[in-house]
């Protein structure tokens, strides 16, 4: 009887592991993309460690931080349970800068053997006259001191790939290459890196063809992967000319160039800005984005010619190594926006979650520019141009924010934006009537200068909503960025930012920094480091 009792126990001890176990690993989350999925949501609807009740001051703070070269422009990415040759199974955090170099850190601590890096890709080297980008070698003090890795990568979990878009200088020539990382070794896959080139037919070099420049093309927004296929885009560095908005799709497991698509071949401008959101992706591989500053000749009533500026443009997969614009829209007042540099572009966009069946609206997406008027877009039907109102699309709220160089977040209904010189908002949508609600339900006490905070949520499921912010206009004076977490239902109450207490401050700022939330820690680039933080 006694066997058969320890026996009984051993199993069912056996068997609580195991259900612990499977019910740890549901809980927790790998964030691959900019903003944590292809909609653009900027949520993560599965922490269960981080509440509204323990993020303060006296429970949550900078845990540690990883010094690295280099800016961090891109947002950090994180995959769970990754086995490193030779080093075990790790949680990691992958971190990109604008010295050219992937580093890959354990996510969870910095102690022992995991001081150092799990693996780096460094993408230059001086000795064969390989350098990331010197901001005085294009002009350009926007980004600096060196230009390298600027947009956000994406992983594919199918293959352990992590694609990355480089910028060197290489004895005198620039160049930009589409990198394919193995993510447990940071070595070359699929016979790559692969240099970007394109031409279309175009009048906008003054001649037939307008042909890529790598020298002059920003590669700013975060990458797409969806259908099998990287979709990248470009616009320019302080406006300096010539450059246009491209788009470009690449085979993810061969790397060949599968479409390109150019916003103003016949006129240059138009740049795939939104001040590095990610190009966004639906269940049907649609792709969509907004066009900054540029001319707009498209008809109806807008002409028969081909420059998308200042729109919101929906293309579907690419065929025949070129892509067909399927919809899109553009402001009424396009050509003022053209003239006053207000551009549209300058923010990224969210695709709302499908509707209920029975709504008047099944598809949506948000947007706004510098202009600070909200869009609300049915992604099915999305208005084309009108040159006298903005009456064909679902909505519009002129001056709901104080512009946008930045991206909205999504969770439960509520839509949260950030514009310039002013407090982060949140927006209920109304799913009856499939519109939002014109004035804000709560707004932060905090005001954001230039550029506004790119907001991210995370919550289990409805409940413990927390919206993270990085405060970032000290950048241009060497001040550092402040984390800041939010009651996600109260925006007014505010939880913990990173000026209080001693060891939580992040470093010099970098403008356009995106915090990323997974499994109870959140990331946060800097000027040289990745700052980890959480529960202490």
């Amino acid at each position: 009887m006694k066997t058969k009792h320890v026996a009984r126990s051993a199993v069912t001890s056996l068997l609580l592991t195991l259900v612990f176990l499977s019910s740890t690993s549901l809980g927790q989350l790998s964030v691959t993309t900019y903003h944590n999925d292809n909609s653009r949501t900027g949520q993560n609807l599965q922490e269960t460690s981080l509440t509204t009740a323990n993020v303060n001051k006296t429970s949550f703070g900078r845990l540690f931080y990883y010094p690295v070269k280099g800016y961090v422009y891109a947002q950090p990415l994180y995959l769970q349970n990754v086995t490193i040759p030779g080093k075990g199974a790790h949680n990691v955090v992958f971190v990109a800068t604008e010295q050219d170099m992937v580093y890959a850190f354990d996510a969870d601590s910095n102690a022992g053997s995991n001081a150092s890096p799990l693996w780096v890709a460094n993408f230059t080297n001086p000795a064969k006259g390989i350098t990331a980008v010197s901001s005085t070698q294009i002009g350009c003090s926007d980004l600096v001191p060196v230009i390298g890795i600027t947009s956000t990568p994406v992983i594919d979990t199918t293959t352990n790939t992590i694609y990355v878009l480089a910028k060197t200088k290489e004895k005198g020539q620039f160049i930009q290459r589409l990198h394919a990382l193995d993510v447990t070794t940071g070595a070359e896959k699929f016979g790559g890196p692969q240099v970007i080139q394109a031409q279309v037919k175009g009048s906008g070099d003054g001649g037939t063809t307008v042909t890529f420049d790598p020298r002059t093309q920003a590669q700013r927004p975060g990458l797409l992967l969806q259908n099998g296929q990287v979709l990248i885009g470009w616009a320019s560095h302080c406006d300096n000319p010539v450059y246009y908005g491209w788009i470009m799709a690449y085979d993810a497991h061969s790397l060949a160039q599968l479409g390109v698509w150019n916003a103003t071949p016949n006129a240059g401008f138009g740049g795939i800005w939104q001040s590095g959101g990610g190009l966004a992706g639906d269940v049907n591989f649609n792709t969509f984005f907004a066009t900054g500053n540029g001319a707009f000749d498209v008809g109806p009533n807008g002409g028969n010619g081909s420059d998308y500026g200042d729109s919101i443009v929906k293309l579907p997969p690419p065929s025949g190594g070129s892509f067909t614009v399927a919809d899109y829209f553009t402001p009424s007042d396009q050509s003022s926006l053209n003239s006053g540099d207000t551009d549209l572009g300058s923010a990224g966009l969210v695709l709302l979650p499908d509707q209920p069946a029975g709504s008047p609206h099944l598809h949506l997406l948000a947007q706004s520019g510098k202009e600070g008027t909200l869009y609300l877009v049915d992604r099915d039907k999305m208005g084309k141009y009108n040159p006298n109102s903005n009456n064909q699309i679902v909505q519009n709220i002129p001056g709901a924010n104080g512009g946008m160089w930045s991206s909205p977040a999504w969770w439960n209904n509520t839509l949260f934006i950030g514009g310039q010189s002013e407090n982060l908002k949140a927006f209920s949508f109304d799913v009856i009537m499939g519109k939002f609600n014109a004035s804000p339900t709560s707004q932060t006490a905090t005001t954001y200068g230039f550029p506004p905070a790119t907001p991210s949520i995370s919550a289990n499921g409805n409940s413990n909503a927390i919206l993270w912010a990085i405060q970032t206009e000290g950048y241009s004076s060497g001040r550092p960025e402040i984390l800041h977490a939010y009651d996600a239902t109260n925006l007014a109450k505010e939880l913990f930012n990173s000026t209080q207490g001693s060891g939580n401050g992040a470093g010099g700022a970098v403008k356009f920094a995106v915090p990323t939330v997974a499994n109870g820690k959140v990331y946060v680039g800097a000027v040289g480091r990745l700052n980890v933080y959480g529960l202490r």
